[in-house]
């Protein structure tokens, strides 16, 4: 992929992330980010950036020393493989131990019309679809006047749930920036007009990804999360991608995967069962490289992450 075919490479992405404690400019084809951290370090960011060149990993390394970043964080939007970790390495980026996006996803195939989508998913996922719609669950795009509904049932979810949910104001932002380009859709599932479920839904050339998803705590056994999904998913294959990116599941193998999803909803793991039932390809990016020119500020920088990471 180019620079520029990732979401999170987009100028749109950049301008997001600038209204919400980032910084943005674009080097050497990369979208580059920076952020400050506690302990008062600054970091260098490259989100989903192509495989990088040794002369781009330079220009990339001198922008962040110029913004007083200590270290320079590549998370490239490259398949994991042997050659791929050799060709970051070969460009002076050593494999870091912290992540900041999910290595695995699952990428749904959307070639086709609606009925070849919908022949490669999973039996069950194929009848809750059906089901919401049997059950008088009815679907729609929303428009910038839904935003505030689905504001409300994403807060909604990540208490039921205990995931990390956005400012209000960020996910208007998101919307408005993108919506100038007709790339993102909210895709709801309402009950005679009462929101139960909603996905946000954004597209750059031929992919797709689902970023944001809510889903009510009531009349659950309609299953409009299906249903939300499936009419995000067409919003996206009428408007030209190929692909839809579910984003984010368990850095786990497939057989490992296939075990233990039944049994565990920690971390990833509550979202894999819903996932894994739409028919993609398990995928896992070559994960966080980092350039490092402060070894001692770098070795207090995994500290810290570490530290945070297990909570003391």
């Amino acid at each position: 992929m180019g620079a520029m075919s990732h979401l999170l490479q987009s100028p749109a992405w950049g301008d997001l992330k600038s209204r919400f404690g980032w910084e943005a400019e674009t080097v050497a084809d990369h979208l580059l980010l920076y952020r400050r951290l506690p302990l008062g370090l600054r970091l260098g960011y490259v989100p989903r950036g192509p495989l990088p060149t040794s002369a781009q990993v330079t220009a990339l390394a001198q922008a962040a020393r110029r913004r007083g970043a200590f270290m320079l964080k590549l998370e490239p939007d490259v398949e994991d493989s042997p050659a791929a970790a050799e060709a970051l390495r070969a460009v002076g980026l050593r494999q870091s131990p912290h992540v900041i996006q999910p290595r695995r996803s699952v990428l749904v195939d959307l070639t086709g019309d609606a009925e070849a989508v919908l022949a490669r998913m999973k039996q069950k996922t194929r009848y809750n679809i059906r089901l919401a719609e049997k059950k008088g669950v009815q679907a729609r795009i929303g428009t910038v006047a839904d935003l505030a509904a689905f504001n409300a049932l994403m807060h909604m979810t990540g208490a039921r749930d205990g995931f990390g949910v956005h400012a209000p104001e960020y996910y208007v932002a998101a919307y408005d920036l993108f919506a100038a380009q007709g790339r993102v859709a909210l895709a709801l599932a309402e009950l005679e007009g009462r929101l139960l479920a909603a996905v946000m839904v954004f597209i750059v050339g031929e992919t797709a990804w689902y970023l944001y998803g809510a889903s009510s705590d009531h009349e659950r056994q309609r299953m409009a999360p299906y249903l939300a999904q499936w009419t995000g998913m067409e919003w996206a294959r009428q408007n030209g991608a190929l692909v839809y990116d579910l984003w984010g599941v368990p850095d786990a193998d497939e057989a490992e995967l296939e075990a233990g999803f039944e049994k565990r909803r920690d971390g990833l793991w509550g979202v894999y069962r819903f996932k894994r039932g739409w028919g993609g390809r398990l995928t896992r990016t070559v994960g966080a490289w980092d350039r490092i020119d402060n070894p001692w500020l770098y070795r207090l920088y995994t500290w810290y992450v570490a530290r945070r990471a297990t909570g003391d």
